[in-house]
């Protein structure tokens, strides 16, 4: 299969992902939250499977990059890898091992996670990972595909630091997500905004619109 068929595949993939959210959330709410969504549901075991996918393959590229860029890679990687962990409890549900003490006590779903850590009664999950990282993405997904050929200093720290930058196609689906996503009167709808992050950076890892230090993907 080709890198542009499957990117394609996947954009399809987060379409059809918004259309059933749309669908379920108005029809079948207590379906959407009690299967679609729900913890270890479809849709969070799809999450992992693809941050999985997408840290494995930023790891795969990074024998081919320079230095500096190398050393960020295996950062960029390690974060997806992390954030997989993350969306399962690494794996403490599936294998069915308890927490800690530690974790029993501050973590709001007493599991082996950070992004539930009760600190000060906050929840990370609610400041750190909540919409600080949201904008983050959003400015990534966003920003970066609209300035970058436009801008010359974005230019040269995207390439400096080996981001595979998004296309246009990848920053209009993320607007569209995110404003449908938002829309959707339900509980876990923010688990199908995951979902599609992890979709969308897949296909940006499979092609992407810079090429220093990556192979161009035409």
């Amino acid at each position: 299969m080709s890198a542009r068929t499957a990117e394609r595949l996947l954009l399809w993939a987060i379409a059809m992902l918004l259309v059933a959210s749309v669908m379920l959330a108005i029809g079948a709410p207590a379906f959407f939250v009690q299967v679609f969504a729900a913890e270890d549901g479809p849709v969070e075991t799809a999450t992992a499977l693809f941050l999985l996918v997408a840290g494995l393959m930023l790891a795969r590229r990074i024998r081919g990059l320079p230095g500096l860029g190398a050393a960020l890679t295996v950062v960029y990687a390690l974060l997806f890898l992390f954030a997989a962990g993350e969306e399962i409890s690494w794996g403490q549900r599936i294998f069915g091992w308890n927490s800690n003490d530690f974790f029993a006590t501050y973590n709001a779903q007493g599991e082996t996670n950070l992004h539930n850590l009760t600190v000060g009664g906050h929840r990370l999950a609610r400041t750190l990972f909540g919409s600080g990282l949201t904008t983050v993405i959003l400015f990534y997904l966003v920003v970066f595909p609209i300035f970058y050929s436009r801008i010359a200093w974005i230019n040269r720290i995207a390439e400096r630091l080996a981001v595979p930058i998004p296309g246009l196609r990848h920053a209009g689906l993320a607007v569209a997500a995110s404003v449908i996503v938002a829309g959707l009167d339900v509980p876990r709808k923010w688990e199908v905004y995951e979902l599609v992050f992890a979709l969308l950076a897949t296909a940006i890892f499979i092609r992407h619109a810079n090429h220093s230090g990556w192979r161009r993907q035409r």
